[in-house]
């Protein structure tokens, strides 16, 4: 009897000890996933405020009144709105104490004067600004940055090209418009048909930058798992619809599909409304615009895209970019199309390793657009 209350008492214990670290646990994930308690934070700023008061009190020329903004800035990246006004509470209460041990502000320096109340005052405001802006999104700040760079980096790896067989050459450059990490312009590629044939989709979507970010991680995810599910001139009038499904009221794209036969070097493009693509005939050392016929992704409904036929033989150079390259208010596109190829046929003796990301910083650096270069390269 006595031992198998011990056992009853031992497994009791076991089951307590799994229930609270699976607690534990499930609070310490929530927390850093910003859906836990603020409460280990509030605590830990609320006995800042009385130490910062008394640091004021006992040497207000080292440690001025002002220096309650510090937890409220804090609190405002790390605590929910209610919790923020507890915390403004308390400062409120410490600047009245110091008001009161201090004496007035015109009797002496390093007072609590009008102008620390408005300090304090407007950093609370903006401070509960930023609380409410993460309340309502469901970003917390620890993951906000976080989710933000893995979102970049998610365009990145969509982006890549993949690898092609000996002879063949490919590189992208791809910068957004301000410097920023988000870009209106992606590409998706694949090798299908058992590795035979390249496709390769470069999109524009409508905006720029930011704005137009989070539509194109939207589009790449989309356009990436439509390439190689279905036949190449499949492809557009699939995105077409899915684009007019989405119902934005910016949702118009302009794309171009390369389908190459990696064996044959016999390519077709397909285009929605995008810029022509430009061929480098390594024999006449000229370059040919590949201009398709098709409307703009996400207009109407039953769009029908032709391809234009081309070949890339030995030496040969196929060019694919979106208007921010080409075009700027001082000039038209197809002097802007000149510039480029003015600029790739320096490339042309030397090879065109390297050669996207210096044309895009040579022809359009300092446009306030989104710039994206496709070179693909036959080998000689």
């Amino acid at each position: 009897m006595t031992h198998g209350a011990a056992d009853s008492y031992a497994a009791r214990l076991r089951r307590s000890a799994h229930r609270a670290r699976t607690a534990l646990r499930k609070s310490a994930v929530d927390y850093f996933r910003g859906d836990g308690s603020d409460w280990v934070a509030l605590a830990g700023l609320l006995l800042t405020i009385p130490a910062i008061a008394c640091g004021t009190m006992a040497l207000p020329v080292w440690c001025s009144p002002n220096a309650l903004v510090l937890p409220i800035v804090a609190g405002g990246l790390l605590l929910r709105p209610a919790s923020l006004l507890g915390l403004y509470a308390a400062a409120a209460a410490a600047l009245i104490v110091e008001s009161l041990v201090l004496g007035p502000y015109m009797e002496g320096p390093a007072r609590v004067t009008p102008g620390t109340v408005l300090v304090v005052a407007a950093c609370g405001f903006f401070g509960l600004l930023i609380a409410q802006f993460r309340a309502r999104v469901g970003v917390p700040w620890r993951r906000g940055g976080t989710m933000l760079f893995d979102l970049r980096e998610r365009i990145r790896v969509q982006s890549a090209l993949p690898r092609l067989p000996k002879g063949w050459h490919h590189e992208m450059a791809l910068r957004p418009a301000g410097g920023q990490s988000f870009s209106g312009d992606f590409v998706v590629a694949a090798r299908t048909n058992g590795g035979r044939t390249l496709e390769v989709v470069l999109t524009d979507v409508s905006g720029k930058g930011m704005d137009a970010g989070s539509r194109a991680l939207l589009l790449s995810g989309a356009f990436g798992g439509l390439l190689g599910s279905l036949p190449p001139h499949g492809f557009l009038p699939a995105a077409n619809g899915y684009l007019l499904r989405q119902d934005w009221d910016e949702g118009f794209a302009t794309s171009v599909h390369l389908v190459l036969d990696l064996d044959s070097g016999d390519y077709e493009l397909l285009s929605a409304g995008h810029l022509p693509a430009l061929q480098l005939n390594a024999g006449s050392g000229r370059w040919e615009e590949k201009s398709a016929e098709g409307p703009l992704l996400g207009v109407y409904d039953g769009a029908q895209f032709d391809p234009v036929k081309g070949r890339l033989r030995p030496g040969d150079v196929l060019m694919l970019f979106t208007d921010g390259l080409v075009e700027a208010s001082d000039r038209d596109i197809a002097e802007g199309m000149d510039r480029l190829t003015g600029e790739a046929d320096r490339h042309v003796a030397t090879g065109f390793e390297g050669a996207a990301w210096h044309l895009i910083e040579t022809v359009a650096k300092d446009v306030n657009d989104d710039r994206a270069l496709l070179l693909i390269c036959r080998e000689p």
